[in-house]
């Protein structure tokens, strides 16, 4: 995840976190193939005919940080899972948007590296959105730990690194929460 070295990433988010807005200007041009990967693992999954593009995605997301002002990040890694969230969200936004419009749309992404979770199924964004929050609301970490290992792209270790936590306790959690997430999609 981290090809660029990540010292001035993190000096840029200290800058602009300290209210230098040409530090963010300055650091997305370091992070934008980053950015650029997790808009299309994303978007690869969506339906044939989704309207939104990689590049869209990440401005999208761009804008929603430039708006919400300095935003306490620790690292590259941070800024990378907060960015991954905010695909999150625009996506999801988009899919309620649309199945507000179009009932019974069928809105189907397809999950490719969560495999013990999904083992390579569709599932409806809509619905797995619906399983993160219900398990943010029993235990947060574990979303936490879902959100950015499976939609930050982040390994093992960086996620130990973000949320300040061992390894083996994101490996456990990781598990966990997979197999919540399994069952509550699965209605099993």
């Amino acid at each position: 995840m981290s090809g660029l070295s990540s010292k001035p990433v993190s000096e840029l988010l200290a800058k602009w976190q300290a209210g230098d807005q040409e530090a963010f200007r300055a650091l997305v041009p370091l992070v934008y193939q980053e950015l650029r990967r997790l808009a299309h693992r994303y978007l690869r999954s969506e339906r044939p005919d989704h309207t939104l593009q990689s590049t869209a995605l990440v401005h999208e997301a761009y804008l929603r940080l430039a708006n919400q002002g300095p935003v306490r990040f620790e690292n590259r890694a941070h800024f990378l899972a907060v960015s991954a969230q905010l695909m999150r969200q625009i996506l999801v936004q988009y899919a309620r948007r649309r199945h507000a419009a179009k009932r019974d749309a069928g809105h189907k992404v397809a999950l490719e590296d969560a495999e013990a979770l999904l083992k390579k199924q569709a599932v409806d964004l809509l619905a797995l959105d619906d399983a993160l929050t219900g398990l943010a609301q029993l235990d947060p970490q574990q979303s936490r730990i879902v959100e950015l290992r499976f939609f930050g792209g982040l390994s093992i270790e960086e996620t130990a690194q973000a949320l300040k936590i061992s390894p083996a306790t994101v490996k456990r959690e990781w598990a966990m929460a997979r197999l919540w997430l399994h069952h509550q999609m699965s209605g099993t």
